[in-house]
């Protein structure tokens, strides 16, 4: 469940701008400020049965959009690379491994 919550916040910080006003709120409110599926019900006038619903089909939207744009792999992708490249160069006698590392950090760009 906390591998699920971390990826959806992570999908959350590269792909909210592509969600509506109220799948932003109902992601925000139970998965950043922990509300339950009954207080976001309460505080939104609808059934708890609605926000379930709506946080479903955000989270398949989420997915939806990382399938297809890949921000977020890329950007693990790029993190990896730079933390292998950080150790290379620390290394400082492997030059070689760096500029391969560099190349394969400017094609993910």
């Amino acid at each position: 469940m906390l591998e699920k919550t971390m990826r959806l916040n992570r999908l959350f910080d590269f792909y909210h701008p592509l969600l509506t006003a109220k799948q932003k709120e109902y992601m925000v409110l139970y998965y950043f400020e922990d509300y339950s599926l009954a207080e976001i019900a309460q505080y939104a006038y609808v059934s708890r049965q609605a926000v379930y619903d709506n946080l479903k089909r955000t989270e398949q939207v989420l997915e939806s959009y990382e399938n297809k744009l890949q921000l977020y792999e890329k950007f693990k992708q790029r993190t990896k690379l730079l933390k292998d490249l950080n150790e290379s160069v620390a290394e400082t006698t492997n030059n070689e491994q760096s500029l391969i590392l560099i190349e394969q950090l400017r094609e993910l760009s």
